[in-house]
C-alpha cells in the first residue's frame, strides 16, 4: 500500500495468534550532491526548498531497504510459523519532508500505516560506521537525530545499530519474531 507520497507499507499476517508489530526502514534519497568518483555514483539533480542541489542515498537508505526487503523475504518463507502480524513500513521523508509539504513519518501515521493491525511495538534500524564490522549498537527509545518524532509512532521504538553489515539483522528479527 502506497502511503505518505511515496512510502510503503505491507502488512505479512502470520498463521499464529499473537501481537501485531512494525519493522521500519527509511528509504528516501536526500538532498546531497555525490562528490566520490565512482561509476555509480548518483548524478541526479533536483530542487530541494528553492535550491539546486544533487540526489543521492547518503546515511546508508539504501541499505535500510535492502535489509528490511530481505527481512520481509525471509519472513514471508515462514509465515505460518509467525505469532500475530508483522506491518513492514518503508518511510520516505526521513529527515523532513521539503518546507511546505507534508510527508515522512507524521504523514504515514495520520494515513493509518500503523492501524489494522494496531502496531503495539516497532523496530527501526540504521547503518552505522561508527562500530567496527560485527559489532552491533541498541538502544530502547529514539535514536539519532531524525527519529525523535518516531516516538509517537507506537508505545516502544527500539533502534538497531548495525555495524558492518545488516545481515545479522535478518538473524536478530528472525529470533526477536
Amino acid at each position: 500500500e502506497k502511503v505518505a507520497h511515496t512510502g510503503v507499507v505491507g502488512v505479512l499476517r502470520g498463521g499464529l495468534p499473537g501481537p501485531a508489530v512494525a519493522l521500519r526502514a527509511d528509504m528516501d534519497a536526500l538532498p546531497v550532491t555525490e562528490e566520490v568518483d565512482v561509476p555509480f555514483r548518483s548524478r541526479v539533480r533536483t530542487e530541494w526548498n528553492g535550491m539546486e542541489c544533487g540526489v543521492m542515498h547518503a546515511c546508508g537508505h539504501d541499505a535500510h531497504t535492502a535489509i528490511l526487503m530481505g527481512v520481509a523475504e525471509l519472513l514471508a518463507g515462514m509465515r505460518e510459523r509467525i505469532p500475530g502480524s508483522v506491518t513492514l513500513v518503508f518511510q520516505p521523508a526521513e529527515e523532513t519532508p521539503p518546507i511546505g509539504e507534508d510527508g515522512g513519518a507524521k504523514m504515514m501515521v495520520e494515513q493509518g500505516c500503523l492501524r489494522d493491525p494496531d502496531v503495539g511495538a516497532i523496530f527501526g534500524l540504521h547503518v552505522t560506521s561508527i562500530y567496527e564490522s560485527g559489532r552491533i549498537g541498541y538502544r530502547s527509545g529514539p535514536e539519532f537525530f531524525a527519529s525523535l518524532s518516531v516516538r509517537t509512532l507506537a508505545q516502544v521504538v527500539l533502534a538497531l545499530v548495525i555495524g558492518g553489515t545488516g545481515l545479522v539483522l535478518v538473524l536478530i528479527f528472525a529470533h526477536v519474531l
